[in-house]
């Protein structure tokens, strides 16, 4: 390993940043990679669109999530339909929907043979909880288990909720009932480790202790073998010891590329064969539809109305805005060639999706019209300039800019600005804002949760985004439908009446529906991913 370039590798990646695709990838990689594939055959390339400089599993997000199953396994794991599966944990069980008890693969062990344990179960989740850890999505895990709030306020070092009767057991005690908390383990953001080596004494996490150099254990299928931070090159051999599915692929190689003009054009000459995400509005057309090609997961793109914010107070005005937008043009316009399906409401990819009872926001000029008429505003010339953040990227950009042409020539409106930044409208800045680009989602396949995270008064989309939205319909129903099981019928009629409610206070133009895409070439076989961005099954991974 090392964590120093030499001067190729530096001036491989300055030529990369200035986006010289064919001469890099032809003269750099083109020879070493034709070698590869002839000798081998089952390598992964993948291109990464940035250096990244932090590699550890315990982040919880960010493009390097996103290869975290090729060598840490989780708890459980969902595949790409949305079911789930054992892993680590073979049964979990819940009298009360308080108290769960998971037992572990008495097969489960780490590449080096030792066992893994119920006290690395807890070690790791521990960790990936510490503020210091950074670890983003930590809370959507482990918030309900006993000991979080202290951890998560600097003030505990230990889950108090999660008990090791045994090594091969671990029973964990929520602060309050949650019937699909086991769901909510059944991912790889707080993964699990050899506890001893990614927790220091003090409770935080060991400073690059994933590295080679400190001789880590892995418990996934593959495990890091090379990484050379500043070349932006990481390389991944076969656990020999996995205790799953021998691996497919004889090494996975992960290269940093930032240009996106670059990487399309190794893609295309066959020098690498995946990539980590990558977003243009040609990618149809340059590579193919099997490379972006994938299932629709839980999450959704729409433009939400600060309703806070004037003209947006006025629901006629927001009913208005709505109704001058073709929303089937408005998909044409970004997205004409997929992989994403146009939206008419918020839920998808989860039951109670389907057959909703959401009636799709019509397109009616002449009614919008009329309704802007009636406004407080009486008509376009009194409306203040209308802005838009969020607008980053090609596809965005083109979506933004049909909605504004369609209300120049529907309703007569013209003053409307566009920005890309986001986040830094948060808060108390949201008031200079009318509309917010974002997504929302949820990372089990339940509507409840779904809806909790985009609509409901404590959601962060509702207090930013959507200007303090509060609807004690949309409340009082989720509400509820938490406290129902999760085979319950009850908890999606509750969730898809919470969504109707939303729907007659017109605060948001619905947009796109999104498919999480294998980003590999035709040949790449196996890579489909879940509802959390994750590689389903690694170990199925292969070339031709």
């Amino acid at each position: 390993m090392s964590d120093q370039s030499d001067k190729t590798n530096i001036s491989r990646r300055n030529a990369l940043k200035l986006g010289l695709a064919a001469g890099v990838g032809l003269t750099v990689f083109g020879m070493n990679a034709r070698i590869v594939m002839a000798e081998e055959g089952q390598v992964l390339k993948v291109a990464n669109p940035a250096f990244d400089q932090d590699w550890s599993p315990l982040r919880g997000g960010g493009r390097t999530f996103r290869w975290n199953s090729i060598w840490w396994a989780s708890p459980m794991y969902f595949d790409s339909e949305g079911n789930i599966k054992p892993y680590v944990f073979t049964s979990w069980e819940s009298a009360d929907n308080t108290v769960w008890t998971f037992k572990l693969d008495p097969k489960a062990v780490f590449s080096d043979g030792s066992k893994i344990t119920s006290a690395d179960v807890k070690g790791s989740w521990e960790v990936s909880s510490m503020p210091n850890t950074k670890n983003q999505r930590a809370d959507q895990v482990l918030s309900r288990v006993k000991g979080y709030p202290e951890i998560a306020a600097g003030s505990g070092t230990e889950l108090t909720g999660v008990a090791t009767p045994d090594e091969g057991t671990v029973v964990v005690t929520l602060g309050a009932a949650d019937p699909i908390f086991f769901m909510r383990l059944a991912n790889h953001i707080a993964p699990i480790t050899k506890a001893s080596q990614s927790r220091g004494s003090d409770g935080e996490e060991i400073i690059d202790w994933y590295k080679p150099d400190s001789k880590p254990v892995f418990s996934g299928p593959f495990k890091l073998t090379s990484i050379d931070i500043d070349a932006g090159k990481l390389s991944f051999e076969p656990n020999e010891n996995f205790f799953g599915p021998k691996p497919k692929l004889a090494r996975i190689d992960i290269t940093s590329i930032e240009d996106n003009v670059t990487a399309t054009s190794l893609i295309k000459s066959g020098e690498f064969n995946a990539h980590t995400e990558l977003v243009t509005s040609t990618i149809i057309q340059d590579l193919g539809p099997e490379f972006s090609a994938g299932p629709l997961i839980p999450t959704s793109q729409h433009f939400w109305f600060n309703i806070s914010r004037a003209p947006m107070d006025d629901p006629k005005v927001r009913q208005a805005l709505i109704m001058a937008v073709d929303r089937d043009g408005l998909f044409k316009a970004s997205y004409p060639d997929g992989p994403h399906k146009k939206a008419d409401q918020i839920l998808n990819s989860v039951p109670g999706a389907e057959n909703s009872g959401f009636e799709p926001y019509p397109y009616d000029p002449a009614a919008a019209k009329k309704l802007l008429a009636e406004s407080t505003y009486g008509g376009p010339e009194r409306l203040p300039k209308i802005l838009f953040v969020g607008i980053s990227g090609p596809a965005i950009q083109a979506a933004a800019q049909f909605i504004a042409e369609q209300w120049r020539q529907n309703l007569g409106i013209t003053a409307v600005d566009m920005k890309p930044q986001q986040d830094s409208y948060a808060g108390p800045d949201q008031n200079s804002v009318q509309i917010f680009r974002d997504d929302v989602g949820t990372r089990v396949p339940d509507a409840v949760s779904y809806l909790a995270g985009s609509i409901a008064s404590t959601s962060s989309n509702a207090q930013n985004k959507l200007g303090g939205y509060k609807n004690d319909k949309v409340d009082s129903a989720l509400a509820e439908a938490t406290t129902k099981a999760a085979d319950d019928p009850q908890r999606i009629a509750l969730a898809q009446e919470a969504q109707k409610a939303f729907r007659e206070d017109w605060a948001f133009i619905p947009w796109y529906s999104q498919a999480m895409s294998r980003w590999a070439t035709k040949e790449v076989k196996g890579l489909e991913k879940n509802l959390d961005w994750q590689v389903v099954e690694p170990w199925n991974i292969s070339i031709g």
